[in-house]
């Protein structure tokens, strides 16, 4: 742990993004290495970093790649990918290689619809609140609609209402749910606008008391839907498929292992979405609530034997993204990323993005169920560890290379083999 000799800094959110780090460097002891490290890691961006967040100081570069290879629903597109870990690209392009012949990947959306949540406390009477506001309806639709003319414009707006009364340990309580069609938009400020504008009127219709108003991150009406056929000898032959359904069997049994089987489908998912703005964290809430929906914790993929004994693997879950507001809109890259996609729509969007999340899914699986993970792995990790022990240029490959042929992908193996090579001039 730093040395830090007070976590209070007066001023510090008026200060510019220099002087921030100026600051900080005095109080976290940090050496002029570290400090011009932060600083060319902002280099060009620290401005917009400035306007994103708050008390920015840097900015940390994820490496962005493209996955190639891909066809959804009979287009060809390039897939850019933002992520740290090594194999993950290599895998979506190598998985969606192996069903081109059969299509590729094909899909279905149920619409961008979102959810707002208003909860209603202190009634007696939690089934009569729920009468009283579907009764108001009409009114509901007007002022959520009114919040946000633009988005009406665009054909959006509120949609529906659905409202639930749940038992808690402190009572009942009576939760409305208003249903709006965002558009293009992932929908978070609409939704909580609307449901704030809406809350008081909930008052005084009902004489319950409105709390919490905030959107949902289960975007359960909000699905994107994909499926996929590998010809059983694109896969490796009988034995491998089985091999492959018996490890899906596994994680949709065992909530162990369907942690892991589902973080890697969210390396691919979390990737894409990253790579074009969108927020991860609720696509990766959305994603995991989703998969409890029957009570437990599975595998979000299903995965099956068609009756030409090809594998066919299906993929549902709620993808919330969009193509404005937010970072998406504003930050360079992301907009960079989305014209190499060529979307147009979000609904597009979300389709790449659970193709991507299956690719990533049978790419693993047929890792684990031949070689194991940690071939592939490794090998791409090699790179990595040569640079960590301090190698640099050509030093980096020919590390990688002997680390790679003895087998072992390891710190203290390359620090052997960086001083041998130094030493040999």
């Amino acid at each position: 742990m730093s040395d830090v000799t007070s976590s209070r800094i007066e001023g510090f959110h008026k200060m510019s993004p220099e002087a921030r780090l100026q600051a900080v460097a005095r109080q976290a002891g940090l050496d002029n290495e570290a400090v011009a490290g932060l600083a060319d890691a902002a280099s060009g961006q620290i401005d917009l970093a400035d306007r994103l967040i708050e008390n920015a100081i840097s900015s940390m570069a994820i490496p962005v790649g493209i996955a190639t290879n891909i066809t959804v629903d009979g287009r060809d597109v390039l897939v850019p990918m933002a992520t740290e870990e090594s194999s993950v690209i290599a895998a979506v392009c190598n998985s969606a290689k192996r069903c081109r012949s059969t299509g590729g990947f094909r899909t279905s959306t149920s619409g961008p619809v979102m959810a707002a949540q208003i909860q209603l406390l202190g009634a007696d009477d939690p089934e009569n609140v729920r009468m009283k506001v579907l009764e108001r309806i009409g009114d509901i639709r007007t002022i959520c609609d009114a919040t946000d003319p633009l988005l009406v414009k665009f054909g959006g707006g509120f949609r529906d209402l659905d409202i639930r009364v749940i038992g808690t340990p402190e009572g009942p309580m009576t939760v409305v749910h208003i249903i709006v069609d965002t558009r293009d938009a992932m929908g978070a400020n609409a939704v909580n606008s609307m449901a704030e504008a809406l809350a008081p009127k909930l008052e005084e219709w009902t004489g319950a008391r409105s709390l919490l108003r905030i959107l949902t991150n289960l975007a359960d009406r909000r699905l994107a839907r994909v499926r996929a056929v590998w010809p059983v000898d694109e896969i490796g032959g009988d034995r491998v498929r089985d091999d492959m359904l018996s490890a899906y069997h596994f994680a949709d049994s065992d909530p162990y292992r369907a942690a892991t089987h589902n973080k890697g489908i969210m390396n691919g998912i979390s990737a894409v979405v990253l790579a074009t703005g969108n927020d991860t964290r609720a696509i990766e809430a959305g994603a995991h609530a989703f998969t409890v929906r029957d009570g437990r914790y599975r595998s979000m993929t299903r995965w099956e034997k068609d009756g030409d004994g090809n594998l066919v693997g299906i993929l549902e879950m709620p993808m919330a993204v969009g193509l404005i507001g937010g970072a998406t809109k504003i930050h360079p890259t992301a907009q960079a990323n989305l014209k190499i996609l060529g979307v147009t729509t979000a609904d597009e969007l979300a389709r790449i993005i659970v193709s991507v999340g299956l690719a990533q899914n049978f790419g693993a699986m047929r890792a684990l169920a031949t070689t194991g993970i940690q071939k592939g792995h490794m090998a791409l990790h090699a790179q990595n560890v040569a640079m960590m022990v301090g190698a640099a240029g050509p030093e980096i490959d020919r590390v990688a290379e002997e680390l790679k042929a003895r087998g072992m992908v390891r710190q203290d193996v390359a620090e052997e083999i960086l001083a041998r090579l130094r030493a040999d001039g």
